[in-house]
């Protein structure tokens, strides 16, 4: 065994170095051959968007992390992993969703030009409420299945769902390759797929790496040190809410003006530490996105926070 711990692939950094590298075209293929439905000459060649996440930790930014592709009829893959479900998270990911098929076009263009956009959404915690699947897919579909159009796909994968026995299918190893850190239990994963060994050879290599441990940390602790600056943020702008509306309210006298006090205090005190939230997060080099799915913000809330 090697002498240090495993990097947790369930990290997005790690995620991406594995699945986000041009040279692991393979790796990621099999791993979406799991997840989608997609026919399979999509996979003959694919191209990955952006993969220049080395070059953005190098100069000390806090990137973007998700894997983007394009298949070989042009549709887009968005792999994304987040760990922690915050309550807008599905607002975010159509938001997301929404601005990957709008770039497709431009002023003039045909809307034949629009192609396929498909969504994975790799969650750590409880997501979808009212499913006990550790995989779901959602289309665009009537109550009794007749699809409007298949241009737009999300699936969620959610890692504490994945029931302990296997149901021998792919997308069940690959889960449990994502989920877990044990060097043995990837070791005998390894044993069920060429593809997932070569991606835990790339895991191993990661992990014996000291750069790539170091970038790892780095990462981590800037995503702690911003999680605790938007939590504090969150239960300040409460605790000054509550504070200004209780005031306001005892001076209005009746109830009224006490619920209308406590209201305005909240949006008053969550707007200016969502604020200082932003300066710092900015000061860290955050790219709009990352502020986004920290903070819950739409991206013109962030925007205008800047202006």
């Amino acid at each position: 065994m090697s002498s240090k711990p495993l990097l947790p692939v369930k990290s997005d950094f790690v995620f991406k170095m594995i699945f986000g590298d041009q040279r692991n075209a393979e790796i990621l293929a099999a791993f979406l051959k799991s997840v989608l439905d997609i026919p399979e000459y999509e996979y003959e060649r694919l191209v990955i968007i952006d993969p220049h996440i080395k070059k953005e930790f190098e100069h000390d930014k806090y990137g973007i992390l998700d894997v983007k592709v394009h298949t070989k009829s042009m549709s887009v893959v968005h792999v994304e992993i987040q760990l922690q479900v915050f309550p807008d998270l599905k607002q975010r990911i159509l938001y997301s969703q929404s601005k990957l098929v709008t770039e497709q076009i431009s002023s003039g263009q045909d809307w034949s030009v629009i192609k396929r956009v498909i969504t994975i959404i790799i969650t750590d915690e409880l997501f979808i409420h009212n499913s006990d699947d550790y995989i779901n897919q959602f289309r665009y579909r009537t109550a009794n299945n007749i699809e409007f159009s298949r241009l737009s796909e999300i699936n969620s994968l959610e890692l504490g769902k994945l029931p302990m026995e296997t149901d021998n299918t792919a997308l069940w190893y690959w889960t449990k390759l994502i989920k877990s850190d044990d060097e043995e239990a990837l070791d005998m994963l390894s044993q069920r797929d060429p593809h997932i060994k070569k991606a835990v050879a790339v895991l191993k290599e990661l992990s014996a790496d000291e750069r790539a441990r170091m970038l790892y940390e780095e990462h981590e602790t800037r995503r702690r040190d911003i999680a605790s600056m938007v939590n504090g943020a969150r239960k300040e702008g409460r605790a000054e809410g509550h504070a200004e509306g209780h005031a306001e309210g005892r001076v209005e006298g009746h109830a009224e003006g006490r619920v209308e006090g406590r209201a305005e205090g909240r949006a008053e005190g969550r707007t200016e530490v969502l604020g200082d939230v932003l300066h710092n997060a900015m000061s860290l080099n955050m790219d709009i996105d990352s502020i986004m799915r920290l903070t819950g913000l739409s991206r013109e809330d962030v925007e205008a926070m800047k202006k």
